[in-house]
Parts: C-alpha cells; sequence; structure tokens
C-alpha cells in the first residue's frame, strides 16, 4: 500500500514548497491540491453548520501551486485532487497538465471532477445540468490533444479545430486520469473517460453528502462492480 497526501494550499496554510519537500523527504508516494477558483456568495455548503470554511474560499491555482512543487522535487508524483473540468478550457488546461508532466519529468497524475456548486459553474458559463456531459467532451479533447499530431473534436457542447499542441505529456499516452465522484453511474464514468476512481468516503454519513462522497461501508460493494465493470 502507497500512501499520499492531498491539501487546500492557500496563503496562510504551510507553503506548497515546504509541504512537498517535506513530502518527498517522509516517502510519500505523491502529494495532491485541491481547486476551487473563487465561491460565490449563495453557495449551499454540504458540509458542517453550511457555513464555507475560509480554505475553500482561498486555494491558490493548482497548477500553479504543483509547479512550484515540482521545482523543489524529484520523485513524488504530482496531481490535482481534484481539477473541476467543466470550468476550465480544454485547450488550455491540456497544456497545463502537460507542462506540468513536462517541468516534473513524467510526475503528474491528473484527479478529475466534476463539481458539485451550481453558482461556481454558472460563472464559469456552464449549466450545472451540463457538467457530465462539458467533463467528457473536454476529457476527449485533452485526450486528442495529448496523443494526436493534428487534434480535431466535434461534440454536442466542445469543439475543437484541427490543431497542433505541443509539447506532449512526457507519460505516454499522456498523465494517468483519475476519476472522483459517488454515486450510481461513478464507475461507469470512471471506465469511460479515466485510468481510476478516486473516491472519498465519508466516515459519518448524513443525506447532503449523496453524489458528493460515499459510505464507506458500501466500498466492499463497489469493488466487486468494479471488476464486473473492468
Amino acid at each position: 500500500m502507497k500512501f499520499g497526501v492531498s491539501i487546500f494550499p492557500t496563503h496562510f496554510s504551510a507553503s506548497i514548497t515546504e509541504i512537498a519537500v517535506e513530502a518527498e523527504r517522509l516517502g510519500f508516494e505523491s502529494l495532491f491540491v485541491s481547486e476551487h477558483s473563487h465561491i460565490p456568495t449563495d453557495t449551499e455548503f454540504p458540509l458542517g453548520d453550511g457555513q464555507v470554511p475560509l480554505a475553500y474560499k482561498s486555494m491558490l491555482d493548482p497548477f500553479v501551486a504543483l509547479a512550484a512543487a515540482a521545482a523543489v522535487t524529484k520523485t513524488i508524483k504530482l496531481g490535482t485532487a481534484i481539477c473541476i473540468v467543466p470550468q476550465h478550457n480544454a485547450i488550455n488546461c491540456a497544456k497545463a497538465v502537460s507542462s506540468i508532466d513536462r517541468v516534473s519529468n513524467g510526475r503528474m497524475v491528473f484527479g478529475i471532477g466534476a463539481g458539485w456548486n451550481p453558482p461556481e459553474m454558472e460563472n464559469h458559463g456552464v449549466r450545472f445540468d451540463d457538467r457530465f456531459k462539458s467533463t467528457r467532451e473536454r476529457i476527449e479533447i485533452m485526450k486528442r490533444l495529448w496523443t494526436e499530431d493534428e487534434a480535431e473534436f466535434d461534440g454536442e457542447l466542445e469543439s475543437l479545430k484541427r490543431s497542433w499542441q505541443l509539447p506532449k505529456p512526457v507519460q505516454n499516452p499522456h498523465p494517468p486520469i483519475l476519476v472522483a465522484g459517488a454515486g450510481p453511474n461513478i464507475l461507469k464514468r470512471v471506465v469511460a473517460l479515466g485510468d481510476g476512481w478516486m473516491p472519498v468516503f465519508a466516515k459519518e454519513w448524513h443525506p447532503s453528502l449523496a453524489g458528493k462522497q460515499t459510505p464507506l461501508e458500501s466500498l466492499p460493494k463497489l469493488c466487486r462492480r468494479a471488476e464486473r465493470a473492468r
């Protein structure tokens, strides 16, 4: 079993470079950073007392944080946990992922999700009901940009005219994609989009967590479903 560290890098936490150096020194396999570009004031926060914690309002850009971590480390894997894909332009996001993979010499892990906060997503110009379709199509564009000499895509929501994008990622065919999420369709999304599942398990269950986190006691059943889906 391998262990990693997942953090919210902020202006008031320990610095991302200090954390990265220490995590690598202690032998952790990976370091993951989270993302929220902003938090609208009308957000309905699903945890605790419903108040949005300061850390959720204060996260550094994940790709900037990972670039800083890559510059001071040599072996630890560096990833997003998660990148909210519908809130990113697919071309720019593909470039950021491949750039991190390059500057880290192949240590990028791309953890992705479709997001949970409607007003945050709508400020990015994406309908909340379209988030899964948008995620699928943007990931398809990214995969084509990472793997094809001349990439193009024509979907329902997203499109890409025939384009070049270099450099390609170090990892072949691209950095591993770990799909976060919960709910009855998550394993189907993992198989369709990614290379693995990035679950968040709730030790104490509350109905407000449905679709956002996974009850810990459901893990054995989900593992059996995953085996059948392979």
